[in-house]
């Protein structure tokens, strides 16, 4: 395999490659939170880390010339990572929400869920835009959790959170575009993507980080 010969697909697969890192940053920082819930740690930690691994698997596909066949290979487990994400996203939203037990009830539900998203990629026609459904209305759901949340402030994080949700609906409404721009090098709607990802991505931390810290200072998790 060599590079990809599209300037574009090169700056994709570049800020592909800088989103595996920054998930992985936040990953060993949950990790290495001395406090707070273990559970919901442990849970974001998949989000994270499945979120490197569809990034991994994204800067390798767009910055090189990958034969068809391989390339098609690779996008099964790419498809059933982000069928996982957002199932669990859901999860870490109404944790925070309804508290553990309800969460935990739930997770065999969503892990079933992103399976049968991903076996609705595998039969149907134009996966991606099935891939945006089903992200948009998670997505939204959880913003209305979090922006609840905020707005009672029974949760502190909260609000940076529904923001860095927000902001991960407008990277989605970009990739979804046909938008490009050149910034010192070419952006095309994807790469677009990945730099309103990375912010999101790093407000979410924050967030998360914070939600940890203010919720071990009230004691054990209800």
């Amino acid at each position: 395999m060599t590079v990809n010969a599209s300037p574009t697909e090169i700056t994709t697969g570049a800020t592909d490659a800088v989103l595996v890192i920054e998930c992985i940053v936040i990953l060993v920082c949950l990790r290495r939170s001395p406090r707070g819930d273990q559970w919901r740690i442990g849970l974001w930690s998949w989000v994270f880390g499945l979120l490197a691994f569809v990034s991994f698997l994204g800067s390798g596909l767009h910055g090189l010339e990958v034969p068809h066949a391989l390339r098609k290979a690779f996008w099964k487990p790419l498809y059933l990572s982000l069928g996982m994400i957002v199932s669990l996203f859901l999860v870490g939203a109404i944790r925070d929400w309804r508290g553990p037990k309800c969460a935990k009830m739930l997770l065999p539900w969503s892990i079933g869920l992103g399976c049968l998203f991903f076996g609705l990629t595998e039969i149907a026609t134009g996966g991606f835009v099935v891939f945006v459904i089903y992200e948009g209305v998670a997505m939204v759901a959880a913003l209305a959790i979090y922006s609840f949340l905020a707005a009672t402030r029974r949760l502190g994080g909260a609000g940076v959170m529904a923001l860095a949700i927000f902001l991960n609906l407008g990277a989605a409404a970009v990739q979804a575009s046909s938008i490009s721009l050149t910034m010192v090098v070419p952006f095309d709607h994807n790469g677009l993507f990945h730099l309103v990802q990375m912010v999101a991505i790093a407000t979410m931390g924050m967030g998360l980080m914070r939600i940890v810290e203010n919720v071990a200072s009230l004691g054990p998790p209800n």
